[in-house]
């Protein structure tokens, strides 16, 4: 007994001696903070031990689970349905060349859209439901409904749809202004049909500008996988909160090659606010002029300020270099066209300019974009009230005005008559009226549909 007793001792004494000898080497070994890192081996560099007691930063916050959970339920699948119309060759066979007739055809296409309240609001892009006469949504859960379009916004490419019913799971909005490169963020979408699909990235850039982009100039960049059918869904961070709408992709095939990009949260949520409590979007203007070409400085130079506007009012001057909006840097003109896309006319901002080398900051009060004057055709319109919209039981359209046009008045256009289609494309905002405008028409000609004050429509073609 006492024999095993000693044995007992003597192991217990032997390890505990291997382990002393064992920390004593080891602490012996470690490097020194003014060490470099030299052990390189098959290309692994050997990491000093002393690094471990770093914090985890690349560790934290990569646990995507609760984010994706509070968010699937509250992306939807969306497919819609229109009629196309394309002219048959083969009548020409009977009918004579260029004497053929068109037919029409059905056309569905997918995308994916986000709750964004309990009653069923849902945000997505204006290219997924462009020209839909049907729209059809379908919930993680596989429920169908029929969504009523609400409005839209072809400038930001945003719509608003509606579903009926109540307690559905929705997505809170996270401020955008707040994010910042290098953060972890969530795509939440359907692409190719594949339902309920979450990829993980970071963002890469903020104020990103599409190539000269004339509408959304200051879309959120990332390296989250987005596809054709991801347009539409949700761009969240690890909170679960919506940070971005996802619509377009860089590509030279079609899918995706590393790049995405999302129309920041503050604008899609100022853009639904409107579309819900005004019918159309309110577009804040500062009242100045720049120069692209000057777009290689820090900031964004005025050129010129405009008479009456919010800038000369507040007495900024021509040469100023606006550096700052609110706390958001203004580092191009993209940073302040997103800035000013999530503002109302009417509100006062705080613009900090660089004069000479002093730093002045002033309290501009922003006007209203409203009126395009339309030379080609010889009249301006403008955006309808809310009033007017209910007047005439439409959810789009812009009011004619200032018409110098004779030929228009003797067919009977006058002022006040609203421009609802041009080449058979429903016209929601005045930004849109320029943008069908200088796109060349593939019939040769304009086709414009035009509401008069009885609200009858009538069409009017001009070759």
């Amino acid at each position: 007994m006492k024999k095993i007793a000693s044995l007992v001792f003597v192991a217990f004494l032997g390890g505990a001696i291997s382990l002393v000898g064992f920390s004593y080497m080891m602490n012996n070994q470690r490097i020194d903070n003014n060490e470099s890192i030299s052990a390189v081996s098959n290309g692994f560099v050997s990491v000093p031990a002393h690094y471990s007691s770093l914090p985890n930063i690349a560790g934290e916050k990569t646990d995507f689970v609760d984010a994706a959970s509070m968010s699937l339920d509250a992306v939807v699948h969306v497919k819609n349905t229109s009629m196309s119309t394309y002219y048959d060759p083969f009548s020409d066979f009977f009918y004579g060349r260029r004497n053929g007739q068109t037919r029409q055809r059905e056309q569905v296409g997918t995308g994916s859209g986000v709750l964004i309240s309990p009653d069923g609001y849902i945000v997505t892009n204006n290219h997924v439901i462009d020209n839909a006469s049907s729209i059809e949504v379908t919930l993680n859960n596989r429920k169908v409904y029929q969504a009523e379009l609400i409005g839209t916004d072809p400038s930001s490419d945003i719509a608003l749809l509606k579903i009926e019913g109540e307690g559905f799971e929705s997505i809170p909005f996270a401020n955008s202004d707040a994010i910042e490169v290098g953060e972890w963020v969530l795509a939440i979408g359907n692409p190719y049909n594949l339902t309920s699909t979450v990829t993980a990235g970071i963002i890469s850039a903020k104020g990103r500008d599409l190539g000269g982009n004339s509408s959304t100039e200051s879309f959120i960049q990332t390296d989250a996988a987005v596809n054709p059918g991801n347009s539409g869904g949700a761009l969240v961070n690890t909170r679960g909160e919506l940070i971005g709408i996802n619509t377009a992709i860089s590509s030279q095939t079609g899918s995706f090659v590393g790049y995405s990009f999302a129309v920041p949260s503050n604008i899609a949520k100022k853009v639904i606010e409107d579309i819900m409590e005004f019918g159309n979007v309110q577009k804040a203007l500062i009242g100045i002029q720049y120069d692209p070409r000057k777009d290689d400085l820090e900031g964004v130079m005025i050129t010129s300020v405009t008479k009456g506007g919010g800038a000369k009012k507040a007495g900024l001057l021509e040469e100023d270099i606006i550096v700052k909006i609110e706390n958001v840097k203004i580092r191009k003109f993209s940073d302040l066209k997103g800035q000013l896309s999530a503002k109302r006319p009417g509100d006062k901002i705080q613009v900090t300019v660089l004069r000479g080398e002093t730093y002045i900051t002033k309290t501009v009060e922003l006007t209203e974009y409203k009126t395009l004057k339309i030379n080609v055709l010889g009249f301006s319109v403008e955006k309808l009230t809310k009033e007017e919209l209910k007047k005439y039981k439409i959810k789009s359209g812009v009011k004619i005005v200032n018409i110098k046009n004779s030929e228009l008045q003797e067919l009977g256009v006058s002022e006040g008559d609203v421009l609802v289609e041009i080449n058979n494309e429903k016209v929601s905002s005045v930004d849109q009226v320029d943008k069908l405008l200088k796109e060349k028409s593939l019939m040769g000609y304009f086709k414009m549909g035009v509401l008069n004050s009885k609200g009858v429509k009538e069409n009017y073609i001009f070759k």
